[in-house]
């Protein structure tokens, strides 16, 4: 068994391809497994699904089963007046024109012949049916409000077909169980929609933020000291005019408290924009945009001298950067190729998803049998002890599975293709790395620069990576793709047994993320200094772990000067790149700019769009300045590295630059070694 379950997992996709249809996820299934209006498919001129008696998709078997307890079949158009099956016989003997009508609702082999008591029996025909119209590919009531009433085509009464008169409400009971089904769903298509409507938006937003960060990256050689004060003002002011904005909002939602809402008002809603309309939303937001700003102020004053050795960093950082330009394009491979990882696993997570073949189960009437969610075949089904002890009962189709080892260890399989998808992004954000470090390695120890510098450094320390240390790469980041697992489990663990946790087992909770997290940023910051040994030894990756953190503890106080003040410089840059394109995007999707352009006016969530283009952007931001930090940070370990091999003589002379070798020096004392 355990021979068979590593050959699939070898061959995941294939498998997942097998099995798997990602058409279960997009389109309506009727009773019998089939979709409703795809090619090849006895439904295929039929798009939408019907359901038999909605009324009985108000069951609390709905969210339990996750399916309606109703026989449902794929139509051509939904019903457009009320007619009751018996109405039906009556009509039909003057004019066969009903039973057409009628008949597109029925199964195939309905007849109209047969008494109301045999249609039940046989669940050939609904009872009734009702005005409605097509949602989500499904046939809904058709409600409307007139004078201030529910009803359906102007009337709150109908007959239900079996002699019960029921009301409308009942009708919008029916529905709402249906919605809880279909809710996530729902969302989703509107947020495609926001998608749809928006993208040339999205990508426009997404182009200036590159084109920002590319000028910046430029105008960090030549005016660093100065754009770091642009970074400082520019982040202080968007956060400034976020408070303002939110207090504006905040002020207008008190001056009219008629119109305001509040949060025992709208409950617990699925629409995040509900929560826009309540002055505590704007009021919160402005009390964490004040206290981000106060932060980053305390920062600016605490850390104002070590800002300015930070700024000399990154003016050498702009330097090596400047005679290797190519290294400012790489960060559009590391999309690339990024791009295919995500890919290749949400094709996987689909096709597993959708894996199985149609599974059906006993539906009774009002739920009185005893056989009731047992598994059947409808084949046969009518000639089993199961339709004779429960009369009525159908064996309807309810979920895709199967008992075969390959579902069984589905959601295995689940988690090895995350632990996979993980694995394969640190990989390349590792090769990105070690490239980088080589190439920038390669500027710092030519001695006249830029005439020792060889040719293509980026190209070469690439090609290097890949040659000599795909293994070492490979175990640092399945290193941090386990730490990253494990926050994985822990928080779906925290998800299925938050109702079930009392305090202290919550502050445990707690403590174990933090932990998480802390060993997780830890390891990532090792990490990148061994690969930046290994592109300047090419010895593996333990030793070259090893030899970094002795030599950053050697050199403790200059890590936490140019580490996390080059990192928090870099983050404003970062912030204010983001900030700008969110700012812009905000006042376009909200209709604040019509002198500018003219944003989309139908969005369902223009939050949506917005939170895109702000964190896509932050991402840009984040690969290009990310360039610069492993510039900075490998120009650190290699001034260490010099320090200790040279002593600045004419025989063993620094590689470093003489002003930036002086600013380092000044703020530490001569090792003794150098002393003597």
């Amino acid at each position: 068994m355990q021979g068979r379950l590593t050959r699939i997992s070898r061959g995941l996709l294939p498998t997942a391809w097998v099995h798997g249809d990602p058409r279960r996820v997009a389109y309506p299934t009727d009773s019998q497994g089939h979709f409703c209006g795809q090619k090849g498919t006895p439904n295929e001129n039929k798009s939408i699904l019907f359901y038999f008696n909605v009324l009985r998709c108000a069951s609390p078997t709905v969210m339990i089963n996750l399916q309606c307890p109703t026989t449902q079949i794929c139509v051509s158009r939904c019903p457009e007046k009320f007619l009751t099956y018996m109405e039906m016989q009556l009509l039909y003997g003057k004019d066969r024109s009903y039973w057409e009508y009628y008949r597109q609702f029925c199964k195939p082999t309905a007849e109209p012949e047969k008494s109301i008591t045999e249609v039940l029996l046989d669940g050939d025909c609904p009872t009734a049916v009702f005005p409605s119209r097509p949602f989500l590919q499904r046939c809904f009531p058709d409600f409307s409000t007139k004078n201030g009433t529910l009803t359906v085509a102007n009337k709150t009464l109908f007959e239900d077909g079996s002699g019960n008169t029921r009301n409308v409400l009942e009708l919008r009971e029916a529905a709402d169980g249906i919605n809880k089904i279909l809710d996530a769903r729902t969302i989703g298509m509107k947020v495609f929609e926001d998608y749809a409507t928006t993208w040339y938006w999205i990508l426009f937003g997404l182009t200036i933020a590159m084109i920002l960060s590319w000028l910046f990256l430029i105008l960090l050689r030549f005016t660093a000291g100065i754009l770091f004060w642009i970074f400082m003002f520019g982040v202080l002011g968007i956060i400034a005019y976020g408070i303002w904005y939110c207090y504006r909002e905040y002020y207008n939602l008190q001056e009219h408290p008629n119109s305001a809402l509040t949060i025992y008002d709208i409950g617990i809603q699925t629409n995040i924009s509900m929560y826009f309309q309540l002055k505590q939303t704007w009021f919160t937001m402005m009390i964490i945009l004040c206290i981000l700003e106060v932060i980053i102020i305390l920062m600016l004053i605490f850390l104002r001298k070590r800002i300015c050795l930070a700024i000399v960093l990154l003016k050498e950082g702009s330097k090596a950067i400047g005679y290797i330009p190519s290294t400012l394009l790489y960060p559009l491979l590391t999309f690339i190729l990024l791009s295919i990882c995500i890919c290749y696993w949400a094709v996987t997570a689909v096709f597993l998803a959708t894996s199985g073949v149609p599974i059906y189960k006993v539906i009774a009437p009002e739920g009185q049998c005893i056989h009731e969610n047992q598994t059947c075949d409808p084949e046969i089904f009518n000639t089993t002890e199961v339709a004779k002890a429960c009369p009525g009962a159908l064996c309807n189709f309810a979920f895709y599975g199967g008992k075969s080892m390959y579902h069984q260890y589905i959601v295995t399989f689940h988690v090895y293709n995350l632990f996979v998808f993980l694995w394969l992004v640190n990989f390349i954000l590792a090769l990105g790395q070690c490239a980088l470090a080589g190439a920038f390695a390669a500027y710092y120890w030519a001695m006249k620069k830029p005439d020792d510098i060889p040719p293509h450094p980026l190209f070469t320390a690439f090609g290097r990576a890949v040659r000599y240390h795909t293994g070492s790469l490979a175990f640092g980041s399945l290193i941090i793709a386990i730490l990253q697992m494990f926050k994985v489990v822990t928080e779906y663990l925290d998800s299925r047994i938050k109702n079930a946790q009392n305090s202290i087992a919550r502050f445990l909770q707690c403590c174990l993320k933090c932990c998480f997290w802390c060993l997780e940023k830890m390891v990532k910051f090792l990490n990148r200094n061994a690969y930046i040994m290994i592109a300047i030894y090419g010895k593996n990756f333990c030793r070259s772990a090893r030899d970094a953190f002795n030599l950053l503890m050697r050199n403790i106080l200059k890590v936490a000067v140019t580490d996390e003040v080059t990192h928090f410089v870099l983050l404003l840059g970062k912030i204010l790149v983001s900030g700008f394109i969110g700012v812009l995007a905000f006042l376009l999707f909200t209709e604040k700019l019509p002198m500018i352009a003219y944003g989309p006016t139908s969005l369902n969530y223009y939050w949506v769009p917005l939170l895109t283009v702000i964190f896509g952007s932050y991402l840009i931001a984040h690969g290009f300045f990310s360039v610069y930090a492993m510039c900075v940070e490998t120009i650190f370990i290699c001034f260490c590295e010099d320090l200790e091999r040279n002593d600045g003589s004419a025989e063993k002379p620094y590689f470093i630059t003489p002003n930036l070798h002086g600013i380092l020096i000044k703020k530490q004392p001569v090792p003794q070694k150098q002393k003597e």
